[in-house]
C-alpha cells in the first residue's frame, strides 16, 4: 500500500517511520509512505503556497493551484487514489474507518496549516475529511502520522500476527480487556486466577466480561452502537446491578 502525504514540512515523516512496527514494514516492503513539499507545485519566485483571506481576517490560507497540481500529478500514478483532508471540521476518525481505508492501494494525505484551505480545495479535490479530536493542532501532519499507523495496523503482515489486531480496542467496538504478564505476583498484586488456569473457555469469557466492564465504566456511549449477544446484554444487567451495589 502506498500513503502520498502533501505537506509543507516533508521532513516530519522521516523519524516515526523509521521506527518500531511501521518502520519493519516499510523496510519489509509491504507499504510505502512518501511525502512530497506542496511548495514543489507552487510558483513564482519565492514558491507561495498561501496568501491572505478574501474579506480579511487574521492568518494566510492555503491556495488550491499548488494542490490541485500535486493531486493531478499523483493521480497519474495511481487514478484511483482518494484524497484525505485532514481538518478539525472532518469525521471523527475511528476505528471502522482504518479497517476500510486498509482495502485501498493508494490514500493521498493533505496536510493544511494556518487558517486551513481555500474553500474550494474542499469542494472540488478531496474525497473525505478527517479528524482526530475536539482540540487544535499546528498542522495536518500529526493526523496523518496516527492515520497511517491505525490503518496499517490492518494491512496483511503488518502486524506479524493476524490475530494481534482483532484484539485491540475498538475492533469489535469495545474497549480492550486487561492484559497481565510474569511475575504473577507484584507489589502484592495478583493475576487473576483464571489466566493461570489452563482453561480457554473460561479465559474467554472473563476476558468478554472485563471488556463489557471497562467500555461501561470508561466508555458508555460505545455500548449504544455495538451489537452485543443475549450473553452480553445478561452480563451487563448483572455487571450494572453490581455497580450500583458498590456504590
Amino acid at each position: 500500500m502506498i500513503f502520498d502525504v502533501l505537506t509543507l514540512f516533508p521532513d516530519m515523516f522521516d523519524s516515526p517511520l523509521r521506527e518500531s512496527i511501521l518502520g519493519r514494514a516499510i523496510k519489509q516492503g509491504l507499504l510505502e509512505v512518501r511525502a512530497h513539499n506542496l511548495r514543489h507545485w507552487a510558483e513564482g519566485k519565492h514558491l507561495t503556497t498561501d496568501d491572505t483571506p478574501y474579506g480579511g481576517g487574521d492568518g494566510m490560507v492555503m491556495k488550491p493551484e499548488p494542490i490541485a497540481k500535486a493531486i493531478a500529478e499523483l493521480r497519474l500514478q495511481a487514478p484511483t487514489a482518494k484524497v484525505l483532508l485532514m481538518t478539525p471540521q472532518g469525521v471523527p476518525f475511528r476505528q471502522q474507518h482504518a479497517r476500510e481505508l486498509a482495502r485501498e492501494e493508494n490514500l493521498i494525505f493533505l496536510c493544511g496549516r494556518y487558517e486551513g484551505f481555500d474553500e474550494r480545495v474542499r469542494e472540488t479535490l478531496v474525497d473525505a475529511e478527517f479528524s482526530i479530536g475536539d482540540f487544535v493542532l499546528t498542522g495536518g501532519e500529526l493526523p496523518a502520522m496516527v492515520m497511517i499507523d491505525a490503518i496499517s495496523r490492518n494491512l496483511p503482515g503488518v502486524l506479524g500476527s493476524s490475530s494481534s489486531a482483532e484484539s485491540d480496542s475498538f475492533v469489535d467496538g469495545l474497549l480492550e480487556y486487561p492484559q497481565y504478564t510474569r511475575p504473577a505476583v507484584f507489589n502484592g498484586m495478583s493475576v487473576p486466577d483464571v489466566l493461570l488456569s489452563g482453561d480457554h473457555g473460561k479465559i474467554a469469557g472473563w476476558r468478554r466480561e472485563q471488556q463489557l466492564l471497562r467500555t461501561l465504566q470508561r466508555r458508555p456511549e460505545l455500548l449504544e452502537s455495538v451489537s452485543l449477544s443475549e450473553l452480553d446484554l445478561k452480563t451487563l444487567d448483572l455487571l450494572r446491578q453490581k455497580i450500583a451495589t458498590d456504590g
